[in-house]
């Protein structure tokens, strides 16, 4: 793969990965979220290349 190509996808990447923990850390600070475990998915898509793509996995509250 080109150099191009790896700079605009790990651009994508971090761009998903800190608006994400941001807006997570957002919902957590307003709401009671000691001891209780919550299922998170992500999901990524490129329609023109008909990839739909989830992760999934838990996120524990603070104590």
């Amino acid at each position: 793969m080109s150099d191009d190509f790896n700079m605009s996808m790990r651009k994508f990447l971090k761009q998903v990965g800190v608006t994400s923990q941001q807006a997570i850390e957002d919902a957590m600070r307003d709401a009671e979220t000691a001891g209780k475990t919550y299922a998170v998915k992500a999901v990524v898509t490129i329609e023109e290349l008909d990839l739909t793509h989830e992760v999934t996995g838990t996120i524990k509250g603070q104590e």
